[in-house]
């Protein structure tokens, strides 16, 4: 073998192979501690999901207890509704094939949908660099970074949003290489296949969550402006895909039943793009973006971006623009909640494919000892970050949540009217101990960026007014708030147990 021969790892014969054991090593990554309850992952949005998910259930089952499916509709009624159901549907038909709610159905769907997703971006990743190694490196780092291990499986709507968006970015690219490259506009069978394939595939979406029309809306201008120039408008594809992205969400989110998503654009868009005129904004944005992706891998992906062939960097610019307007719209989530960073995995491990390209081709022209050395790291990385994935997977167990939050329940009589300050939003014990309550209003970081005070006193009175219980769980809370817990020592305990205490205020 000659200094500038391939080793066989790295040869074309064996990228199918490599491709099967990276995807398989990406789900099953995200099958270990299947069954545990979903509180390993933002447990609030989880939680929101599985109550939701579960009412459905009951009201498809055709034998199910009204009392119980009366009680399931009025919990699901708490959660707000800022998007349609799509993934609480999913899950709920599923559950009546399995004869009952089990909370590795969501986690499986999230798995396939991220797996999916990944093949797409191993194949545009190849399309870019017309390289099959870059491919599978990118595609090694979406499958194996810990935190999209942990957050692409969640039950939440973001990997569905994720992967069927990253779905349609690719039928877009595929839209753009069939077109005709004379001054003549496309009308080839293959042409309006991907654009309608992109523009489905992005407009389911953009419906199951909306915010990811910045990061869609940016890929599909800068493709469609690289790929036709000025004369777009010409293109009955263009306008067909824009009316197919662009009409289902406008029509649920602005139109029609919108639920709470115009509360919620007024509360988390509105209210808080004060915060991006603070330069602190932009830091804590930058430092959490750090702790899931590493600021390393990021520049050097906005690096990649900059060194891609002109359609990928057309493509690749597109996503970033997308991804800092989206920042942009929802400033406060851009440093505290890390889900909200769950599409920016693609982009980043799109981006390290011209990078990954370059070091291939250097390599191929090393001596086989240096080749098989830098194989071997390869390896070690991917061998690294796949044992840190699982390790935070199996760092906690939960089994022991559900029985605790049932005991809490059963304290609680049925039917009375109770108001709580307790964790998550009440989900855990609304959705375990199959108790309804109102909320207590918390001090936190939040309240203080919007200015609010909690007045014991004048909050006690009007929430507190036709309530037969106050549930006590977060005792940090109640710490936060003495003139609360003065109030609250006045009245007798009902019920008290490890972690609670039930007060009478009858």
């Amino acid at each position: 073998m000659t200094a500038h021969s391939t080793p066989p790892l790295l040869r074309p014969s064996t990228g199918r192979a490599l491709l099967i054991l990276l995807l398989a090593l990406g789900g099953l990554l995200r099958l270990l501690d299947l069954t545990d309850p979903p509180l390993d992952f933002h447990p609030t949005r989880q939680l929101r999901n599985s109550i939701i998910a579960r009412a459905i259930y009951y009201d498809l089952l055709p034998n199910a207890d009204p009392a119980t499916r009366a009680l399931a509709d009025s919990i699901a009624r708490v959660p707000a509704r800022y998007e349609p159901p799509i993934a609480e549907t999913l899950a709920a038909v599923t559950y009546l094939a399995a004869g009952g709610e089990n909370v590795a159905i969501p986690r499986l769907y999230g798995t396939i949908f991220w797996l999916l997703a990944g093949l797409c971006l191993y194949d545009l990743a190849r399309r870019i660099t017309d390289s099959p190694i870059a491919g599978l490196l990118s595609l090694a780092y979406f499958l194996i970074l810990p935190f999209a291990v942990q957050a692409s499986r969640s039950f939440q709507p973001d990997p569905l949003m994720t992967a069927s968006a990253f779905i349609g970015i690719y039928f877009l690219y595929r839209w753009s290489e069939s077109q005709i490259t004379n001054h003549q506009l496309p009308i080839t069978n293959s042409s309006w296949r991907y654009a309608l394939l992109a523009s489905i595939f992005i407009s389911f979406a953009v419906f199951v969550k909306i915010f990811i029309g910045f990061i869609a809306g940016g890929a599909a201008v800068a493709i469609v402006l690289f790929t036709l120039k000025g004369k777009f408008w010409r293109s009955p594809q263009v306008w067909t895909m824009a009316a197919i992205m662009i009409v289902p969400a406008f029509l649920f989110y602005f139109v029609g039943d919108r639920g709470n998503s115009t509360e919620y654009i007024t509360n988390w868009s509105l209210d808080m793009l004060k915060l991006i005129t603070s330069t602190d904004f932009y830091s804590r944005w930058l430092s959490f973006l750090g702790s899931l992706f590493g600021l390393t891998i990021l520049f050097l992906s906005l690096a990649g971006t900059l060194l891609a062939a002109p359609r990928g960097r057309a493509l690749l610019i597109g996503l970033w623009a997308g991804y800092l307007l989206y920042g942009l719209s929802v400033p406060f989530q851009m440093y505290t909640h890390s889900y909200y960073h769950l599409q920016l995995t693609p982009i980043i491990a799109l981006g390290l494919a011209p990078l990954a390209e370059t070091v291939a081709a250097r390599t191929s022209r090393e001596k086989r000892i240096w080749q098989a050395a830098l194989v071997a790291l390869t390896v070690a990385v991917v061998g690294y970050h796949s044992w840190v994935a699982r390790s935070v997977l199996i760092a906690e167990d939960f089994r022991a949540e559900p029985a605790y939050w049932q005991t809490v329940g059963e304290a609680i009589p049925a039917n009375a009217n109770v108001i709580a300050l307790t964790q998550d939003y009440g989900y855990r014990l609304m959705y375990y101990g199959w108790r309804r309550v109102d909320l207590w209003p918390l001090a936190s970081g939040l309240a203080e960026i919007r200015g609010n005070t909690i007045n014991a006193g004048k909050t006690f009175a009007e929430f507190a007014a036709d309530k037969d219980y106050f549930l006590v769980t977060s005792f940090n809370q109640l710490d936060k708030q003495p003139d609360l817990k003065k109030i609250l020592d006045g009245y007798p305990i009902a019920a008290q147990g490890d972690g609670f205490v039930l007060y009478d205020l009858r």
